[in-house]
């Protein structure tokens, strides 16, 4: 992989039988979506998760996408979101034409704030997205709690979260809906990917039909009819065989990589800590109650300019490291949707300070030493 860095930022795992299970999706003659692979995927995580249906998609945000679609979410609906997130989590929703209504975020965490969603729901609040940042839970107790209350849909978007939990439960599974990333920079990539997670068997029928472009080909193959046609609204949502295939050769190694992903992250934490508290940075926050997925390593700066002379420095010496997501709220779009500078403090301050460091499953000792020594070099 050619980067220009001696130490990238990331890097897809990778394990011998990646190509044998490629080459082998070509010899099935079936490099199409919804083969072999693909089934082998969603059947160990329906089973790991214990959801009532896994359907592999082409990116999350096509996920999120399907479930705004199960959601019928229609013009005029809110969808309260963090606004510390990527774009499709706010894209899915407004495609459908749907306000969406933009939450701060813990300080600690980082995640959505559940005293900020309860000030924000409205009559017209249809639906509710977490994001669990970091691959650390949001507190779904609370969430859970305002969303029954209101009668809001939750959609976990769980892109950073595959094999997380909170308070013992799976990741992903307390909302009726979730959504999965297989992107390049994810856990577990096939370079783009992702799942929707059907909690709630209500949504199963529908949602295998959305994801077959709006027909019922999947009963065809099943035997259940005897022709296909067009039935629902629907897109292209399935992703290539061959894509499976490259997912399944990481999700057989998935404990090998929660390891090393987990070794990774909590030397980090054990080495930076001193180093941190001289510099008055702040290191991610993993409450008791959460078992984390290891996404991402990240130091929160005390200033904006910190945060770009750490990751100039850190170039200079062949590695890189990369900031994070900008206020939705404030983004040209989000301005058309009202928000206004103030609106989430939290994530107006964290935007500009936090940075990533390398974390992957091929990032070795020595290579982890190289960028704790050139971090520890550093003072603000």
């Amino acid at each position: 992989m050619r980067t220009g860095y001696h130490i990238p930022f990331n890097r897809a795992a990778h394990f011998d039988t990646t190509f044998e299970y490629m080459h082998d999706a070509f010899d099935r003659g079936r490099i199409s979506g919804g083969g072999h692979y693909t089934r082998l995927c969603q059947q160990v995580l329906e089973q790991e998760l214990g959801a009532a249906r896994v359907l592999l998609t082409t990116s999350c945000t096509h996920a999120l996408e399907m479930s705004a679609l199960l959601l019928d979410i229609q013009p005029g609906d809110e969808v309260i979101l963090p606004s510390f997130t990527f774009v499709s989590t706010a894209n899915a929703f407004a495609l459908r034409g749907a306000k969406p209504v933009f939450a701060d975020i813990d300080p600690a965490t980082l995640n959505i704030a559940p005293d900020h969603v309860e000030a924000l729901i409205t009559p017209r609040t249809r639906a509710l997205v977490p994001v669990h940042y970091a691959g650390v839970g949001c507190d779904m107790e609370r969430l859970g709690a305002l969303a029954a209350t209101h009668d809001i849909a939750v959609v976990e978007d769980n892109a950073h979260g595959l094999f997380g939990a909170y308070r013992g439960q799976m990741l992903g599974t307390f909302g009726a809906m979730a959504t999965l990333s297989f992107h390049e920079t994810k856990n577990f990539s096939c370079g783009e990917g992702g799942a929707l997670i059907i909690n709630d068997p209500a949504f199963a029928e529908r949602a295998e039909i959305i994801w077959e472009k709006g027909t019922d080909r999947r009963r065809f193959f099943r035997g259940e009819v005897d022709k296909y046609t067009w039935v629902d609204l629907g897109s292209s949502y399935l992703p290539s065989d061959v894509l499976a295939a490259m997912l399944w050769a990481q999700l057989e190694n998935r404990a090998l990589i929660q390891q090393r992903r987990g070794d990774i992250w909590h030397t980090y934490e054990t080495r930076l800590a001193d180093w941190a508290s001289v510099n008055a940075i702040q290191l991610p926050t993993v409450p008791d109650d959460r078992d984390q997925a290891y996404h991402l390593f990240y130091l929160l700066m005390p200033t904006l300019e910190a945060r770009q002379a750490l990751i100039a420095h850190l170039k200079a010496q062949g590695i890189l490291s990369v900031f994070h997501y900008q206020p939705l709220h404030l983004s040209r779009m989000g301005r058309q949707f009202g928000g206004q500078v103030g609106d989430c403090p939290v994530t107006e301050a964290v935007s500009d300070r936090l940075v990533r460091l390398p974390l992957y499953y091929g990032l070795t000792d020595a290579q982890q030493a190289a960028v704790i020594e050139a971090v520890q070099s550093f003072a603000c």
